[in-house]
């Protein structure tokens, strides 16, 4: 663990939205951190993940049975819920829009990659700013690192995949090498963290 800790100072439900950005390697760890989630958790809870662009996403019936969540693709001008997993959707970007809703893109791919890790995190960033909880996992490239900083300015928590606990290292490690995180974790140690969160009605 890395960084200062401020769980000390955050008060009851502390958040309202968790954003998680990854890429290759990244549903690996994502099956570990989801289930830590309980169905009575509070928060929203947006992905986006490095898909095939020629292809529909399945992660939504992936993760249903092992996520005590609701899981859903997300959809162009949904309002945001709490209890509820979003996943952005193959060639779209997803952002968060006043509401909160949903709102998806076809603007050009960032860093390659539509859906984009950065733009997400700065979306949200914009609108739920010290309320929100961003977390950058497994990846081969930089996208995402940009967006986490915007979290950690914005007063948000910030989590990083350790690199040495990540099928590819490049997408934490840019993050590491751009900004200080709150937590530098495994998956099974974010787990954990949010465990402890939940315990403490922070989530």
């Amino acid at each position: 663990m890395t960084g200062p800790a401020p769980l000390h100072a955050l008060g009851p439900r502390a958040f309202d939205a968790i954003v998680i950005g990854g890429s290759a390697g990244a549903i690996d760890a994502i099956a570990t951190i989801l289930p830590a989630l309980q169905a009575q958790a509070q928060v929203a809870v947006l992905v986006t993940l490095h898909l095939p662009r020629e292809a529909p996403s399945l992660l939504p019936e992936i993760f249903r049975p092992r996520c005590a969540l609701r899981t859903a693709e997300a959809q162009d001008k949904e309002p945001i819920e709490a209890g509820t997993v979003y996943f952005a959707p193959p060639d779209y970007h997803l952002l968060v829009d006043a509401g909160p809703r949903l709102a998806l893109s076809v603007d050009e791919p960032v860093h390659f990659s539509r859906p984009s890790i950065d733009v997400l995190f700065e979306s949200a960033a914009d609108l739920y700013g010290e309320r929100l909880m961003g977390m950058l996992l497994s990846g081969a490239n930089q996208d995402g690192a940009r967006g986490l900083a915007a979290i950690g300015a914005a007063g948000g928590l910030t989590i990083v995949q350790a690199p040495g606990s990540a099928s590819m290292s490049a997408m934490p490690q840019s993050a590491l090498d751009l900004m200080a995180p709150h937590h530098t974790l495994a998956p099974s140690e974010i787990a954990s963290l949010l465990a402890e969160l939940q315990m403490r009605r922070i989530l």
